[in-house]
């Protein structure tokens, strides 16, 4: 499978046999970084905000686009589990809901948590797990802060987590720099120096670690 980060939240996942997925696509210059370059058969939404719901920017002419489903269902061959959480402390009263999406993907679950604004509860963890691949967002703001999406990485223990949703060079967005999630890592993290990797389940590490992708 491959895994791409396009910035902010929006990710593209691509089985073995080429069916692609986007999650939380932007528009780009909203937020002053480059547009989404892929075109998508499915596209998730994670809520309905302007940098998370630019579906017509990835959508191929026949693509299914969903928007904040949750409970079990299916995209082709890939298994999803939508699972609702606040995007804020308040239980949505200042930013409204989210939905976490945790897709079965060539025999790997890769979770992506959307704009979560708390910390997991005890059921959202359950139907979380396991998750080998964790997308999480670590810029604070309108998001967990960076010591509170360490808190989840633990409670969660991915095989691969991936920080997203931070402060990069020339987003217009107030969020804090990936360092502030990264100082407080004690796995290893490893630098990957490009947008994307390439896994499979055989490959998965055995012990935690960030992968650290470079927009």
């Amino acid at each position: 499978m491959l895994i791409r980060w396009h910035g902010h939240a929006c990710f593209e996942l691509r089985s073995e046999k080429g069916v692609t997925v986007v999650i939380d696509p932007h528009d780009g210059y909203s937020l002053g970084i480059e547009p989404p370059d892929v075109k998508a058969d499915y596209i998730l939404i994670t809520h309905e905000h302007f940098d998370h719901n630019a579906a017509n920017v990835v959508a191929k002419p026949t693509a299914k686009i969903v928007r904040m489903r949750s409970g079990e269902f299916s995209l082709n061959d890939i298994k999803v589990v939508g699972v609702r959480a606040y995007h804020d402390r308040v239980r949505g009263r200042r930013r409204g809901e989210v939905v976490m999406y945790r897709l079965l993907i060539d025999g790997i679950y890769v979770t992506h948590l959307g704009d979560l604004g708390h910390v997991l509860t005890e059921e959202q963890i359950k139907k979380l797990t396991p998750t080998n691949v964790l997308l999480i967002p670590v810029g604070g703001t309108f998001t967990i802060e960076p010591h509170e999406a360490w808190e989840v990485a633990r409670v969660l223990r991915p095989n691969i987590v991936v920080p997203m949703h931070y402060w990069v060079s020339g987003m217009n967005l107030p969020l804090k720099p990936v360092d502030n999630f990264l100082k407080l890592v004690t796995w290893e993290v490893i630098k990957l120096g490009a947008r994307e990797f390439e896994i499979t389940k055989e490959s998965l590490p055995t012990e935690s670690r960030v992968f650290l992708l470079k927009y």
